[in-house]
């Protein structure tokens, strides 16, 4: 399937992390049964940059890993489907933003003992199921489902807790 990812930085990159993103987002979209070709917004940052996303969009004044927007209000597991979802001048399902700080997701690397790839891949696949429906607003079914289908996905890809 042809998705369309669109990168922007605001900091700079590690050589090769968008690409294995790029990989995980397709992955991510395949295993979640999206047949549609979708386009999704990712922005890189850092503590600074995803502070002020988060303000300016949710109103909540710190700093975070990833966000997510959804362009749906879609249910876990009912991947969109139909004409309905895709953008008439594009043809692709506009599936939504994610915005990952690359700071955090160094920090969150070095205290999980993991490398900075594994921690990037892992809010990458967390922002994909957000997009796609999934939450984890209560700490019961509703998380254990999204860490589930976190883990099994990127275990298909071979990305485990180093």
């Amino acid at each position: 399937m042809d998705h369309e990812i669109l990168f922007d930085a605001d900091v700079e990159v590690p050589e090769g992390l968008t690409g294995r993103m790029e990989a995980v987002i397709s992955a991510a979209l395949e295993a979640e049964g999206v047949g549609l070709p979708c386009e999704i917004n990712v922005l890189l940052t850092d503590d600074e940059g995803i502070h002020q996303v988060n303000l300016d969009m949710r109103e909540v004044d710190r700093a975070t890993d990833v966000l997510s927007f959804p362009m749906f209000e879609l249910e876990p597991g009912v991947p969109p489907e139909g004409e309905e979802y895709l953008d008439p001048a594009t043809e692709l399902c506009p599936l939504g933003d994610m915005c990952i700080s690359l700071e955090r997701a160094e920090a969150q690397a070095k205290e999980f003992g993991h490398s900075l790839e594994r921690e990037v891949c892992y809010l990458t696949v967390h922002s994909v199921l957000h997009l796609l429906g999934y939450d984890h607003l209560d700490e019961g079914p509703m998380k254990a489902q999204m860490r589930t289908r976190e883990e099994a996905i990127l275990g298909k890809l071979g990305i485990t807790r180093e």
